[in-house]
C-alpha cells in the first residue's frame, strides 16, 4: 500500500529538518512511502532544505517539492494532496515531530478497514529552559488549550470529530474533495466535518502518535490565540456545524465579563463577584494540577496570569472575527465548492492515471 506523506512550510528552516530525519527513519517500507513536499513562499531556507533532502540518495517511492502561490494553508494542502499518489494521504505539520512507528501505525489501521485514522498528538517544545517549560504547561493544560481529544494522549480506540495529522484513504478525497480555501486555521474543522456529514468515521487510535512544537514565546503565543479565535468567528459565516461548543468559551467569558461589568456600573455587584469567584477557583485549580503533574518550575507561580491573559487573547479575536464577518462573507466569491467539486474530479482523474 502507497503511502504519501505531505508536508507543507512556510518559514520552518528551524523544524523541517527534523521532521524531515523522522520520515527517514520510518520503519513502514521506504520504496511504499512517497513524500510530497510543499514550500508556501517561505523568505528563509526552507525550501533549499527540501531540495536538499530530494537530492540525497534515498530509497523512497518518490520525493516532490512542489511551489504553492502564497495562499493559505488550505490551497497549499490542495496542492500537496493532488500532487499525491498514494493509496493514502497523510496530513503532517512542518512544525511537528512523528516516531519512527507513525506511518506505519496509520497504515495499519487504514488496512483494518478504517478509511479516517489519526492519534494523539501532545504539544512539545525546543525551549527546555523554565520560561519554554511554563509556556509548554499552559498549552497541554485543559484550561490553557482545548479540550479536544487528540490532544492529548489517549487509551482506547475512539470515534472522534476532528484530528490533527490524520490519515485518509484516497477515496475520502474523491467523495468529499479538498480543503476549503477561504478558511484559514479552520480549514481542517471543515473539511473533517464533510467527512462526516458523508458517513465516514474519524478515530482517533492508541498506538498512533504524533507531536507538534508550541510557540515558544509569550507574543507568538498570543498572536496565535487571537489568530485561532478570529477565525473562529469569521468561520461561522462558513460552516457553524463544524465548529463546537468549546470554540466559543473564551467569547462567552469576554460576554460575561462586559455583563459584569455593566451590572457592576449599575450597582449589581454579585454578577461579576460570581465570575471571579469561580474563573479563579479554576484558575488556581489547573495552576496546581500543573505544579503536580509537571517537573517542579517556579515559574509556574505565573500561570493563573497567562491563562486568563490566553483566554482573553482568544477572545477578543473571536469578537474581532465576527466584527469582520459581514465583510468577510461580502468577500467570498462563490467559487469555493466549485473548487472543491473540481478537486474531487482532478483526485479521480489522478486515480484512474495511476492504475
Amino acid at each position: 500500500m502507497l503511502i504519501s506523506l505531505c508536508v507543507i512550510a512556510k518559514n520552518e528552516e528551524n523544524y523541517i529538518g527534523k521532521l524531515l530525519n523522522d520520515i527517514l527513519n520510518q520503519t513502514y517500507p521506504h520504496n511504499q512511502i512517497e513524500i510530497i513536499l510543499t514550500d508556501n513562499c517561505s523568505s528563509d531556507n526552507t525550501k533549499k532544505k527540501m531540495l536538499d533532502f530530494q537530492a540525497e540518495p534515498h530509497d523512497f517511492y518518490d520525493i516532490k517539492v512542489l511551489d504553492a502561490p502564497c495562499g493559505n494553508q488550505a490551497s497549499s494542502w490542495n496542492i500537496a494532496i493532488e500532487n499525491a499518489s498514494g493509496d493514502v494521504i497523510i496530513r503532517l505539520d512542518a512544525h511537528a515531530r512523528i516516531p519512527k512507528d507513525f506511518t506505519q501505525n496509520n497504515a495499519k489501521n487504514i488496512e483494518n478497514g478504517d478509511f479516517v485514522v489519526g492519534g494523539s498528538r501532545p504539544a512539545i517544545t525546543d525551549e527546555l529552559n523554565r520560561f519554554g517549560r511554563m509556556l509548554l504547561a499552559a498549552e497541554e493544560s485543559l484550561f490553557g488549550s482545548s479540550i479536544a481529544t487528540f490532544r492529548r494522549k489517549t487509551q482506547t480506540k475512539t470515534a472522534v470529530s476532528s484530528l490533527f495529522h490524520a490519515a485518509y484513504r484516497r477515496e475520502v478525497f474523491e467523495k468529499v474533495g479538498g480543503f476549503n480555501e477561504s478558511l484559514g486555521r479552520t480549514e481542517d474543522n471543515e473539511f473533517h466535518y464533510r467527512i462526516r456529514k458523508a458517513g465516514y468515521e474519524i478515530y482517533l487510535c492508541p498506538d498512533i502518535e504524533s507531536h507538534q512544537y508550541i510557540r515558544n514565546t509569550f507574543f507568538s503565543m498570543i498572536k496565535q490565540k487571537f489568530g485561532n479565535g478570529m477565525w473562529i468567528g469569521l468561520t461561522l459565516g462558513v460552516c457553524p456545524k463544524c465548529l463546537s461548543y468549546y470554540h466559543f468559551a473564551p467569547f462567552l467569558l469576554i460576554l460575561a465579563l462586559i455583563i459584569g461589568v455593566l451590572s457592576a456600573a449599575f450597582g449589581f455587584l454579585i454578577p461579576i463577584f460570581l465570575l471571579l469567584f469561580f474563573y479563579l477557583a479554576f484558575d488556581i485549580i489547573n495552576t496546581l494540577a500543573c505544579f503536580i503533574s509537571q517537573k517542579p518550575n517556579i515559574l509556574y507561580f505565573f500561570l493563573p496570569f497567562l491563562f486568563p491573559i490566553l483566554h482573553l487573547s482568544y477572545g477578543i479575536g473571536t469578537v474581532i472575527g465576527l466584527i469582520k464577518l459581514p465583510f468577510f462573507k461580502k468577500s467570498l466569491t462563490g467559487k469555493e465548492e466549485q473548487r472543491i467539486e473540481e478537486f474531487k474530479i482532478t483526485m479521480r482523474k489522478n486515480n484512474l492515471q495511476s492504475i
